[in-house]
């Protein structure tokens, strides 16, 4: 083909791209948060809540560390301010109340971060004391795949809870990307909690976790079934299980639906579990019958 007819036929394929016609693809004209700058933040909040593990020396010398925290808290707001901003216009014309409420939202954050801090210090601490393989905390915090993925899930989850729009979706799911570990950030995850290895770990929107739980890799906190609306489409109603203080979940286990594993419970490995567990229990695998 001449390079005439190569661009009538370009022309004519970005003229059918163009066009709102594709029902499910609609054409997105309002702001959209930037993932760049919101990996960004999360790797200024890094330096915040671990001073010295991703930054320099410099920052933890005793005259400088509040300086260099209170520099990087100064930025975090003003990038956060700006993505939230155009979080809430995502789905709706902009609006100079979004500015301020967005403004609003970004130091009601800032005020949360000493909490996330305190949560993810009882993690790695339950991690260290969990895995014999861990030589230090702060092995733990530099190389772990679970810090990080926990990291990402407690930051996307308060953002959650301020009613950010898109923006904790965005932020787990570049946990996501990371480690292989997809925790929503709706779940609602205690103190104390343990990651092990962590590849392939899916925790849904409505799961909640109580303290001190143990998660192996390939672990599936997960709906079962969908109740739908009128229209046939699935309601957003409490699917996901509860998982009560002190549970551990072997690994390729699934937990499915909204049940409840009683406190103290041990799950063993590839169970597929639909039902009830009461406190202080034991489920494991039948042992496989041989013919001789």
């Amino acid at each position: 083909m001449n390079r005439v007819d190569i661009l009538k036929e370009i022309q004519k394929n970005a003229d059918l791209l163009s066009t709102s016609e594709y029902k499910y693809i609609p054409l997105h004209k309002n702001s959209s948060p930037s993932v760049i700058v919101l990996r960004e933040i999360m790797q200024l909040l890094r330096r915040v809540l671990f001073p010295g593990f991703f930054g320099t020396e410099q920052e933890v010398q005793n005259e400088s560390i509040q300086y260099y925290i209170g520099v990087y808290l100064e930025q975090i707001y003003d990038s956060l301010q700006e993505q939230i901003y155009n979080g809430l216009c995502f789905e709706t014309e902009r609006s100079h109340i979004f500015k301020e409420q967005a403004s609003k939202i970004a130091i009601d954050f800032i005020n949360k971060i000493p909490n996330i801090k305190y949560l993810l210090s009882t993690d790695v601490k339950a991690i260290l004391d969990g895995d014999p393989a861990a030589k230090s905390s702060s092995e733990i915090i530099f190389c772990y795949p679970a810090i990080h993925a926990i990291l990402y899930q407690r930051v996307a989850h308060e953002l959650l809870k301020l009613e950010v729009p898109v923006i904790p979706r965005i932020i787990t799911e570049l946990a996501h990307s990371d480690t292989g570990i997809d925790i929503h950030p709706g779940a609602q995850i205690g103190e104390y909690f343990s990651i092990d290895h962590g590849t392939g770990i899916v925790i849904g929107e409505t799961t909640i976790i109580g303290n001190h739980v143990r998660l192996y890799q390939g672990v599936t906190l997960g709906a079962k079934s969908f109740v739908l609306d009128e229209n046939g489409l699935p309601l957003n109603i409490p699917r996901h299980p509860i998982i009560e203080d002190h549970v551990t979940i072997y690994s390729n286990t699934s937990v499915l639906g909204r049940i409840k594993i009683g406190h103290n419970s041990i799950i063993g490995g590839n169970i597929w579990l639909t039902h009830d567990v009461p406190p202080n229990s034991k489920v494991l695998q039948t042992r496989a019958i041989e013919d001789r």
